[in-house]
């Protein structure tokens, strides 16, 4: 095909600068993305061809085009993008390399859907080492979901790689993630450019009236004033948007072609490939002279026929779709769907058959299924939603319909597409559906509630509520587990409380079955405070088999809490660590990494709590979502960082959706307890035991007594005591008996429980509790005049509060052993203090010997930024070697892999 001349663009400088900066720290290894955002026809696309024109012969330059027609086929703008530099495939480590040719339908397979854009990056990455690379990708708007998700990934983690990627889309997106990248939003020429412009026009001459009239209309676009002259000028007498006013002077070029080139402009239009093998295949099928219909297509300007088929612009193959009319859509994509092979490209073809059915169609709408079923095990969950949504649409039976409706809902809730599978369950009459299917459909609308977020995110607990009763005759286990469900999923919204009470009501009101006690009797015990016959029957759940854990992971991490046992709770995050590698499910992955770091800060190994937040920060990156909060906000608090914690807090606040409060109400207590502010401590712990419910209690009950007693408020400081009893006593662990005997010390004021307390912590895995407990017996001596041994054990409050890194205790337990007489030196700042969360795990990875490309799968980044995070690492350190990095036995250990 022959390459169009470049035009000059007319009044863009300030585009044209931003593209020649991006191009010119690309070529000097600084990668960067640029998303041009305007309303069709205003210069997007002369920017990108701009864009080319320039980094020609500099960059390896990569085109990639959104098309309306093939949303629905997963990851197929990628492939189109990623099609010349798939040569590099074998020079990809083997797993990335699998992953592309499975994504790409080059092979059979299931990846992980999420690894798609860390493979395509190594692939980017390993094409620039001959010349950088540009990826120009118009019509980003029209991508199918998959490779948009990925095309945003690779955008946000190419700053250390000589590639650049320049989008074109409008100003609203479909895939609202394209919003997170850089971007420029495109305005209309001013007038004097816009004269210029359509002075530069050279196929009409206008009349001094027209010309100011079309002036006046086109406000600027570029396209309009290139286009409507060809169509005469005269504008429409009523106002319209200049998208639909471009359309139609595309349209006027049609209506005055032979009916074969119109015929053959409709199988264009049809054909999202732009495979010119193909369309002259389904010309022939159709019976279209294409030595006669080709070159009166190609003279009106619309098209152009070469190595691919191409329209003069999007709204023009847009015009030809839409305006050849029904009949003449439906013959195209039947011709298409008869030339497609079924074994190369089974999906495309289904979606021909499909979109060339006028009435139901049983064998297609099986067919459709297939093509679904595919989709989803390729990580297009939106596309599977689309093939199901037409197959519902073609289904003679209503039973079926129903299910592939339904299944259809539930892929547009994998995909996050809310509106989609609302309108879909909407389509849906309930009303003349079994209980079974409306309990279905009460599961998928407390998902949608909880995707939505803001207030329709309460409405998750109810429905699936609602779903538990409805399925209480029908199927009595799946009713239980949905109750059990209402209540994790009110996790989410933060309101756990008001539904554990109505759990435990649906659940004492449940018939009687023939069946051993399950996860719903050990909470309904719990909920009711019998807790020397609950925490028995948890710990059996929690440690006899992993089926809880399997079915409610989240609720299991939070129930080991009631045991105090570490070795459970380890058990379990071991647990989801490993099906979260072993499934690819980043969802288990990034709970697995919340929780061990959650365990790290209440064993004082901060340095783990660090790498793990890290990580779980780059999945959530990778994932274009937000990071789980609590981890942070603990670590914070524990540390003692008041600014940094605070600010937390208060972003966590903002959030509000996912944070259950108790845990912002810990965080509060245990900050302010450290920090001597015993009034805010008691408000926080107070709170925090109301909001609770279930859930929490058990590590805040210890802060509520300390702040109680410090304030004065004895009695409170007793009832505070005597809940924590009621807890622990069941328990017997040395961490809950330590916690007991240390708190009850507060209370008692006596010695011995000072002492046990020390003791029982001693053999415990809770570092933090053992130092505070020394601090709390070492204020007591020092109260009662015994300075001597006041010092013995504040020293060692202070110097294992100082090493762990608990910077309020330690200034707290610095200020009561200068009440003794004794000086003490500020604590000096250590090198691995400089460090960040990301650069800690990096340092931890290395040092135990993990190469930069393993890190950066494991972080969801390329090698190349790995090694920018090391150059900063060794600075930092003041080191020069990876080697030296093994020498510093602070880094602690790396955690266990979940990629």
């Amino acid at each position: 095909m022959p390459t169009a001349p470049h035009r000059p663009l007319v009044g863009r400088c300030v585009e044209t600068g931003r593209l020649g900066t991006l191009l010119d720290t690309t070529e000097r290894g600084r990668g960067g993305v640029l998303v041009l955002r305007g309303e069709p026809g205003i210069g997007k696309s002369a920017l990108l061809d701009h864009a080319a024109h320039i980094a020609a012969p500099r960059f390896q330059i990569l085109h990639g085009t959104g098309s309306e027609f093939e949303k629905e086929l997963p990851f197929a703008g990628l492939h189109q993008l990623c099609v010349p530099v798939l040569t590099h495939l074998d020079q990809l480590s083997p797993d990335h390399r699998d992953i592309l040719q499975v994504a790409f339908g080059l092979t059979s397979g299931d990846p992980d859907p999420h690894r798609v854009g860390l493979a395509a990056l190594e692939l980017l990455s390993t094409a620039t080492r001959k010349q950088p690379v540009l990826c120009v990708i118009d019509d980003a708007h029209w991508l199918d979901h998959a490779s948009a998700r990925a095309l945003v990934f690779l955008g946000r983690r190419i700053a250390a790689e000589p590639l650049a990627m320049v989008f074109a889309t409008r100003p609203r997106p479909a895939e609202p993630r394209l919003d997170e990248l850089p971007g420029l939003t495109l305005g209309g020429l001013n007038n004097t450019d816009a004269r210029s412009l359509l002075s530069a026009e050279k196929t009409i001459t206008l009349d001094a009236q027209v010309r100011e009239r079309l002036l006046s209309e086109a406000r600027g676009n570029p396209l309009a004033l290139i286009e409507l002259p060809r169509a005469g000028g005269f504008v429409p007498p009523t106002p319209s948007p200049v998208a639909q006013r471009v359309q139609r002077s595309f349209h006027t070029r049609l209506e005055g072609l032979s009916e074969p080139a119109q015929r053959l402009l409709a199988l264009a239009g049809a054909e999202p490939t732009g495979d010119p093998h193909l369309l002259w295949a389904a010309a022939q099928w159709s019976g279209i002279d294409v030595g006669e219909a080709a070159p009166a297509a190609e003279a009106s300007e619309l098209i152009e026929f070469g190595t691919r088929v191409r329209f003069c612009h999007p709204l023009a193959r847009s015009s030809v779709y839409w305006g050849a009319g029904l009949e003449r859509r439906q013959a195209a994509h039947r011709a298409l769907a008869e030339v497609t092979d079924p074994v190369t490209a089974p999906d495309r073809r289904a979606w021909h058959r499909a979109q060339a059915s006028s009435a139901p169609d049983e064998e297609v709408a099986t067919e459709l299924e297939s093509a679904a079923a595919r989709a989803q095990a390729r990580g297009g969950v939106a596309a599977a939603s689309a093939f199901l949504e037409r197959a519902a649409a073609l289904s003679l039976d209503p039973g079926p319909r129903v299910q592939r409706t339904l299944g259809a809902a539930r892929a547009a809730l994998d995909a996050g597409t809310a509106d989609t599978a609302a309108n879909l369950l909407n389509s849906i009459d309930a009303d003349v559906l079994g209980p079974p299917l409306q309990a279905s459909i009460d599961l998928l609308r407390g998902k949608l509630a909880l995707l939505k977020g803001g207030q329709q995110a309460q409405d998750g607990p109810r429905l699936l509520l609602r779903a538990a009763r409805r399925l209480e005759a029908t199927d009595p286990e799946l009713s239980r587990s949905s109750l059990v469900s209402a209540l994790e999923t009110a996790l989410v919204t933060g309101r756990p409380a008001g539904v554990m009470e109505q759990v435990l009501e649906a659940a004492h009101t449940a018939p009687p079955t023939n069946r051993a006690p399950d996860l719903l009797d050990a909470l309904s015990l719990l909920g009711s405070g019998r807790y020397r016959e609950g925490v028995p029957m948890v710990r059996r759940m929690l440690t006899g088999e992993a089926a809880a854990w399997a079915h409610h992971p989240g609720l299991a991490s939070l129930l080991s809490a009631d045991l105090w046992d570490h070795s459970v709770h380890t058990s379990i995050t071991e647990w989801m660590t490993r099906t979260g590698r072993q499934s690819g499910s980043l969802t288990l992955s990034r709970l697995a990494l919340a929780q061990t770091a959650i365990s790290a800060v209440l064993t004082g190994d901060f340095r783990r709590a660090d790498a793990a937040i890290a990580e779980e920060e780059a999945i959530a990156d990778a994932l274009a979502d937000a990071p789980k909060m609590y981890p942070r906000v603990h670590l914070a608090a524990m540390r003692g960082r008041g600014k940094e914690a605070f600010q937390l807090l208060d972003e966590a606040q903002r959030r509000g959706r996912g944070q259950l409060p108790a845990n912002m109400h810990w965080a509060r207590a245990v900050l302010n307890n450290g920090l001597g502010d015993y009034s805010r401590a008691l408000d926080a712990a107070v709170r925090g035991t109301q909001d609770a419910g279930l859930f929490l209690p058990g590590i805040i009950l210890p802060e509520l007594v300390e702040a109680a007693a410090r304030c004065g408020r004895g009695s409170l400081a007793a009832d505070a005591l005597e809940s924590l009893a009621e807890r622990t006593e069941p328990v017997e662990t040395s961490w809950a008996q330590g916690v007991l005997a240390s708190a009850r010390a507060l209370v008692t004021e006596a010695e011995a429980d000072h002492r046990k307390g020390i003791e029982e912590l001693e053999h415990s895995p809770s570092a933090p509790g053992l130092a505070r407990s020394y601090l709390r017996y070492g204020e007591w001596l020092r109260r009662r005049n015994r300075r001597r041994d006041a010092r013995e054990q504040l020293r060692t409050a202070h110097r294992m509060l100082s090493d762990l890194g608990m910077e309020a205790f330690a200034h707290r337990a610095a200020n009561e052993l200068r009440a003794t007489g004794e000086v003490v030196g500020e604590r000096s700042e250590r090198p691995l203090d400089r460090l960040t969360m990301q650069e800690i795990h990096v340092a931890q990875c290395v040092a135990a010997g993990a190469t930069s490309k393993e890190v950066a799968a494991r972080l969801f980044l390329s090698p190349r930024t790995i090694d920018a995070h090391l150059r900063r690492i060794f600075r930092k350190l003041d080191i020069t070697s990876r080697r030296q990095l093994k020498d510093l036995p602070e880094l602690g250990q790396p955690l266990e892999t979940v990629d």
